[in-house]
């Protein structure tokens, strides 16, 4: 014997029933021409405010049982506009209306049923327990704690309450945890940062903030040692309008110990130098002073000392070297006609 056949777009068909007045999920409130939806509506309504608040909360239901809680919503919320004088029926309605705002996490709609069933029985439990987990899920965690405790203050066996109750308690623990760990760490940076801001004005190092937020992927820091800092550094060469940054150095190290590395002799030169000239013992080091003055880099001599030679003079404006978007910056020029031509132009730049 046959059994019952499997219907195509289900979906599809059962939506169409929504249209006849006896499968409707809600009933409208308008005129219609339909007779049909018309003696529904004359039923749906007829009775007093309490029998029409029940019967809407009795097809709530059975729609919230089957998990349809946008339907059982509508139900509930015209069994609420039908305005029933009895308390515990308008309660009944807003906290099952609750219910499926919480399903539908609409949780402000969810607080909002809540305080009004609360403003008349400050003894609902269910009220308490759908606002404790609305505000569960808002991350309200302190509120949801205190809901619960006002519950079981006089519902103390309230076992969902409870339930609630301990996962809130677990929520706010790991909550407060994170957030100790991020004030500690918040505190280790700011406790840093204070060192740095320290140590560079020991350095003459002024600090040039990038007005659009820093892309530098390197930082200033601290050693191991906590001792000596670690800067990175842009060698510039302006006469191929290039540069090269060192991510890390470390300023007791002399300018010759990089020099060596990136240009050692009798090696392939870099590609965009033309001429071959860039060749470590062949090349000279400039900084530049917030001022503008102009100090030549001895091969010998480490960062520290380039920023102790900055120093302004005694009764001389402040000055130092610029910390620019977290690094700092120094011209690599070949010794001879180019450096003389390049150090003539920054004057004249300097001096306009």
């Amino acid at each position: 014997m046959a059994g019952p056949q499997p219907i195509d777009n289900v979906a599809e068909k059962l939506s169409a029933f929504d249209s006849i007045p006896l499968f409707m999920k809600s009933l409208p409130t308008d005129d219609t021409d339909d007779i049909a939806l018309s003696a529904l509506q004359s039923l749906a309504h007829d009775g007093t405010s309490d029998e029409v608040a029940e019967n809407f909360k009795d097809q709530g239901n059975v729609y919230f049982r089957g998990k349809r809680y946008r339907e059982a919503l509508n139900f509930y919320t015209q069994g609420v506009d039908a305005k029933p004088t009895d308390t515990s029926l308008l309660e009944a309605l807003l906290c099952n209306r609750a219910a499926c705002n919480i399903e539908l996490q609409n949780y402000g709609s969810v607080l909002r049923d809540c305080s009004r069933v609360l403003a008349t029985n400050p003894k609902s439990s269910k009220a308490y327990y759908r606002s404790a987990n609305a505000l569960l899920k808002l991350s309200r965690i302190d509120e949801a704690l205190d809901c619960c405790r006002r519950c079981l203050e006089f519902d103390p066996n309230n076992k969902s309450v409870q339930d609630t109750q301990s996962k809130a308690t677990k929520i706010k623990v790991e909550h407060d945890k994170k957030e100790k760990e991020r004030q500690e760490r918040l505190s280790k940076q700011a406790e840093e940062q204070a060192k740095l801001r320290s140590a560079f004005s020991e350095r003459n190092i002024l600090v040039i903030p990038n007005p659009e937020g820093s892309q530098n992927p390197y930082a200033p820091h601290f050693d191991a040692d906590a001792q000596t800092l670690v800067f990175p550094v842009f060698f510039l060469y302006p006469q191929y309008a290039t540069s090269d940054v060192i991510a890390e150095f470390v300023e007791d190290t002399p300018f010759a110990a990089h020099l060596e590395t990136m240009f050692p002799p009798q090696t392939s030169a870099p590609s965009w130098d033309k001429g071959g000239e860039y060749v470590d013992g062949k090349l000279v080091v400039y900084a530049m002073t917030k001022r503008k003055r102009l100090l030549k880099v001895g091969r010998k001599m480490t960062l520290r000392d380039v920023c102790d030679a900055s120093k302004a003079k005694p009764g001389e404006p402040k000055d130092g070297l610029e910390l620019k978007d977290g690094c700092l910056s120094f011209v690599v020029v070949p010794k001879g006609d180019v450096e003389k031509k390049w150090v003539e132009d920054f004057k004249k730049s300097r001096d306009q």
